[in-house]
């Protein structure tokens, strides 16, 4: 399984379970990505994500974009893009 680094997490919301990542590459809804960092390791699919409160289907570099996630993330843990094949 390949992956590609796509961002960091700049913050976690504990309460609505959401990660803030700032984007350095792409990402779309229906995209799997993997959280990773010292005490993070989940894999998931990007089932929605939004940027200042409003849905968006797909972010570039520069973006900074609010995604719900079933599992903990902390700041400055790496957000790869699991690559398909």
């Amino acid at each position: 399984m390949s992956e590609e680094l796509v961002g960091s997490v700049s913050h976690y919301f504990n309460k609505a379970g959401v990660i803030a990542i700032e984007m350095t590459g792409e990402l779309a809804v229906g995209d799997a990505i993997h959280v990773i960092g010292h005490l993070t390791d989940f894999t998931e699919t990007v089932a929605s994500m939004q940027i200042e409160h409003e849905p968006v289907t797909r972010v570039k570099p520069g973006d900074s974009v609010g995604i719900k996630v079933a599992g903990k993330a902390r700041e400055g843990d790496d957000v790869y893009r699991v690559l398909p094949g």
